[in-house]
């Protein structure tokens, strides 16, 4: 069987050091490179050597104790966080790199939550124990504290740990009957259960503890693919290579051929190609099997979160809460230049490209600045594009406080469709929602679909600021249409006009992005760190205090915090801690300034319109929101409460 190694780190906790040393301790590679001498076999790409970080999701290969192991090297940077998440559904185990110096740092603590979310069986790697200022029993502490209470020193007292969590085991313990086979069992469901999480210290760049890492992680993780069934797989990333498109995925049941058809949310495609890779290196196979990492040609269309032959998946967690402005010094035509960043979202989905037709700009979702600049090196590099980006902005959203019902009638002259909708406000974070109770003797089951697309193809406007609405459950309850009249382009505008109306009724909110924060500090800083983030609109819990030390958590808006590490760092003197993770979408804490700075005109927006179309002696003629509720030609519904 095949195990995929994960190995994730805040940045700079030498998790890519970490994975050469691996590979070369197990001679997948003939020597060793480091990330200071700009050599190393998984950050291949000459931005990650220039930069000393890992920027794409690269992965290895590897045989140990006769079992082939796939590594993936993850970024550590908060800028490319997503292509860290999209791995780690591909992930039978994960390595976390904690430094023993700096300790439990902010990205780790996202690290460690994807982890959770996604139910990763873990073994930490307490790295640079060999460096001044390493503190092992401090941080072995703070971990507990932080991250999880069942981390355990895997070299000191595991025996012990493993049958104070085991009744089976604490009763051979006590009876002295222990025995390693009775150990790795036990271990090894608690450790699949997360019940137990190995801690094993060491110095990667000496290759300290790193075939410790390596020799827990054969002993007490299974693999769960199987070879039976139709042949299954989780598309977690794509790559461009010469203009041909490549599609990783991992095979979580079956054997797929060369030349065999598989369904990619219900179309069907040819395999042209299999490749196995190791670094930038690959081989062309026939086949692959159940557990393994590899790439295939044939699929135009596949996104990263698709299941080969199976249901997608795309709730991803990790979201860009900015967005910039591309400006493009070129004389190619706005089509093409969008084709090539169609591309690079295609790679990077968080991206989100899209031409904003009111200010005649490309625009789109970003991290933060260093994945500006990368995109700026790759767009240059990979198509010959020169290209800047505005300063990044915040990305908001908008919803609706109250509900309403939504009318939306399209009759230009031989069009035909009318369409009633219920809204109403969803829970914080639930985002749009819909649901059907219209009945088959009005609307066609086809027709009824159509709506449903309609509303869930693209972002719709807010009537605030013109960003897209969310947080929002919708509610089909009639429709008409002409059997020779209406076509599919008139149920989206009578979907949108509905959909439209409906907001000019309801109280609508603005959304902003908000950091759920910890910080650390003397317990001197106590009163600077919460005087401060009163005055970034934040909100904090009781401070945690020691007789040295003050924790404060707390939620802040993005907008006040973007740049408070850089103060935070200053008046702590490098010594305090933060910790800023994504935290959803809530009401925004000066919407008239965003409303005004926006410049956003509900009804000069030239993609959606509260009005109504109607026809009247062959000539279509446009009704006002306030008025077309008269005028509609169904019987009107109300909803019946979810």
């Amino acid at each position: 069987m095949i195990t995929t190694i994960g190995v994730l780190a805040h940045v700079d906790a030498g998790k890519t050091t970490f994975s050469e040393q691996l590979l070369y301790e197990t001679a997948a590679i003939k020597a060793r490179g480091r990330v200071d001498h700009q050599d190393t076999f998984l950050d291949n790409h000459a931005l990650e050597r220039a930069r000393g970080i890992t920027i794409f999701a690269e992965q290895g290969r590897f045989t140990y104790n006769d079992r082939t192991y796939h590594l993936i090297d993850t970024p550590g940077h908060v800028d490319f966080s997503p292509e860290m998440e999209r791995s780690v559904r591909v992930m039978d185990v994960a390595v976390v790199i904690i430094s023993a110096v700096e300790g439990v740092q902010g990205h780790t603590e996202t690290v460690w939550q994807l982890l959770r979310q996604h139910r990763v069986p873990t073994v930490i790697f307490l790295n640079k124990t060999d460096r001044e200022g390493a503190n092992i029993e401090a941080v072995v502490t703070q971990i507990q504290q932080l991250l999880c209470e069942d981390a355990v020193l895997y070299h000191h007292n595991f025996i012990d740990a493993v049958a104070e969590r085991d009744e089976q085991m604490l009763d051979a313990f006590l009876e002295g009957t222990v025995n390693d086979d009775l150990v790795t069992n036990v271990a090894t469901t608690l450790i699949k259960q997360q019940q137990l999480i190995p801690i094993i210290t060491g110095a990667a760049l000496r290759g300290e503890g790193v075939t410790d890492v390596l020799a827990c992680i054969h002993r007490f993780i299974q693999p769960t693919a199987t070879t039976e069934g139709p042949f299954t797989a989780d598309v977690f990333k794509i790559r461009h290579e010469h203009d041909q498109r490549l599609t990783f995925a991992k095979a979580r049941s079956g054997i797929l051929h060369v030349r065999d058809d598989v369904t990619v949310n219900g179309e069907s495609y040819k395999i042209t190609e299999l490749r196995l890779y190791n670094g930038t290196r690959f081989e062309s196979v026939q086949q692959v099997a159940c557990g393994e990492i590899f790439a295939m040609k044939g699929l135009p269309t596949a996104i990263v979160g698709d299941m080969i032959n199976g249901q997608a998946k795309r709730d991803f967690t990790l979201v860009p809460t900015l967005q910039a402005t591309c400006h493009v010094k070129s004389s190619l035509h706005i089509k093409e230049i969008l084709k090539m960043l169609r591309q690079l979202e295609a790679e990077e989905p968080t991206l989100r490209v899209f031409w904003q037709e009111r200010h005649q700009e490309i625009q789109l979702h970003v991290m933060g600045v260093i994945q500006l600049e990368v995109l700026t090196h790759i767009l240059q590099e990979r198509y010959q594009l020169d290209v800047t980006f505005g300063d990044p902005t915040i990305l908001y959203q908008e919803t609706c406080a109250t509900f309403a019902y939504g009318y939306g009638h399209f009759e230009p002259l031989k069009h035909y469709a009318e369409v009633h909708l219920h809204i109403e406000p969803n829970p914080r974070g639930t985002g749009i929602t819909f649901s059907n109770q219209c009945h088959a003797d009005h609307l066609s089951v086809g027709h009824m679909r159509l709506i449903e697309q309609h509303i869930f193809e693209r972002e719709h406007h807010g009537l605030l600021t013109g960003a897209p609405l969310t947080d929002m459950h919708i509610t089909l309850l009639t429709g008409a249409a002409h059997h020779q009249h209406t076509d599919g382009g008139d149920f989206r505008e009578a979907t949108i006009r509905a959909l439209r109306q409906a907001l000019e009724q309801v109280d609508n909110v603005l959304l902003e992005p908000f950091y759920r924060f910890r910080l650390r500090a003397d317990i001197d800083h106590l009163g600077r760190m919460m005087s401060d983030i009163q005055q970034a609109h934040g909100t904090f819990d009781a401070p945690i205090l020691t007789e040295t030390h003050a924790l404060l958590t707390g939620r802040v808006p993005v907008a006040t915090f973007m740049q408070y590490p850089i103060t935070f760092a200053a008046y702590t003197n490098g010594k305090g801690a933060i910790s800023l993770q994504f935290d959803g979408y809530d009401t925004c804490h000066n919407t008239a300034d965003v409303i005004e700075r926006s410049g956003y005109r509900k009804d000069a927006d030239p993609d959606y319109s509260s009005s109504s179309i109607f026809c009247a002696k062959g000539k279509g003629y446009t009704v006002p929101w306030h008025e077309a509720a008269d005028m509609m030609h169904c019987e009107k519904k109300t909803v019946q409460r979810r």
